[in-house]
């Protein structure tokens, strides 16, 4: 197996490259300075190394308008495209003059107008404006998030990739599940199944849990092993290539009975509906109202949120209701759509697909079957 640490490949970045360029156009940004991990791989293609946990902001990355040329922050050239010369890599530093003393030799930098930041922090507040003296900052966070919110069709297929590995995960837990079991058991071997399709690192590790039959929107409390009637929910999200996929199942240990039957037709009733609020231009609202119709309560997590690298608009929430009225489900979202439906004493049934807008109508990408 080779380890070389390659870019992703050279369609899928110039295609994400080009929307990005499309929309510092739009929101009128001479230079973009990036500093969150998925925005840097969006418009550079590059994988990189120490990303995990929290870090403050710097400057990983600077688009510059007018010249489409890309700065980045990189010790060596391994896994950098060809079109980001080595002449335009530039090195980590503790000292953060040493990166304006970088940004200032930057093409454009004395007479940009506009300069973008997908964050700041209180240090580069300070300093950006001594690289790029004639400037006005604004948040570029939002045009890229605008540029990341639709996938080309090389996106769909690399997020394909990542969508698979979950699903893996999931089929080996319920190929598992039998009473006596633990919780943790399961969960090990929907970890184990992704890191054997490629993924060792989990976008979710909370993989397996009993569902509560008290409260609606608690996890079973007791010693964590599984008895028969119980209703355990199975969630997967992995990363692969830069792309989350994410996926939920829920199964029934042992054999169903009648109150457990008519639970998931409940869940199904749910998810047609959802399903049919999927229609492209419609508001996300129509995703909350679909709750509602069903005459199900709607849950604290989101109903739906973007997928792509890492967590893409929309995010349609309970908590967010003026956020859903004002997003409508453009053709080329792919949302992580989640029913959830419960009942005392039987306990919840949690389902989660990846569900792509196209101009006919939703696509479900998900091909994990459901128990019922």
């Amino acid at each position: 197996m080779s380890t070389e640490v390659l870019p992703d490949a050279r369609d899928l970045r110039i295609g994400r490259r080009e929307r990005a360029l499309a929309q510092m156009e739009a929101h009128d940004i001479d230079i973009l300075v990036l500093g969150r991990q998925a925005n840097v791989r969006y418009v550079t293609g590059a994988p990189q190394l120490w990303i995990g946990g929290t870090r403050p902001f710097g400057p990983v990355c600077v688009v510059a308008r007018a010249s489409g040329e890309i700065h980045l922050m990189s010790t060596d050239d391994e896994g950098v495209p060809e079109e980001i010369g080595r002449d335009r890599l530039y090195g980590l530093a503790w000292n953060p003059m040493t990166f304006i003393d970088v940004l200032k030799n930057i093409d454009s930098a004395s007479t940009a107008r506009r300069v973008g930041t997908d964050a700041i922090s209180p240090t580069f507040g300070t300093l950006l404006p001594m690289a790029f003296p004639n400037a006005e900052f604004v948040d570029g966070e939002q045009a890229m998030l605008a540029a990341r919110r639709v996938k080309t069709s090389d996106e769909i297929a690399a997020m394909s990739a990542a969508l698979r590995v979950a699903e893996m995960g999931i089929a080996a837990a319920v190929a598992e599940l039998r009473p006596g079991l633990s919780e943790q058991t399961l969960a090990g071997a929907v970890l184990e199944a992704m890191a054997a399709g490629g993924v060792s690192t989990p976008a979710t590790q909370d993989a397996a849990w009993v569902t509560s039959k008290e409260h609606p929107w608690r996890r079973a409390h007791g010693d964590g092993q599984l008895r028969a009637g119980d209703l355990i929910a199975f969630s997967a999200g992995a990363l692969a290539d830069g792309y989350v996929a994410e996926v939920a199942r829920t199964w029934p240990v042992g054999d169903a009975n009648g109150s457990t039957t008519r639970l998931y037709e409940r869940s199904n009733r749910l998810w047609d509906k959802l399903i049919a609020a999927c229609r492209p231009g419609d508001k996300a609202s129509g995703l909350l109202a679909a709750y509602d119709d069903a005459g199900e309560p709607l849950p604290p997590m989101a109903v739906a949120h973007g997928l792509g690298l890492g967590f893409d608009p929309p995010v349609v929430s309970r908590q967010l209701p003026a956020t859903a009225a004002a997003e409508h489900l453009d053709p080329g979202i792919v949302l992580a759509l989640t029913g959830y439906v419960w009942q005392e004493g039987v306990g919840g049934v949690l389902r989660r697909d990846a569900v792509l807008i196209t101009d006919d109508g939703p696509e479900v990408l998900t091909a994990s079957p459901s128990w019922h």
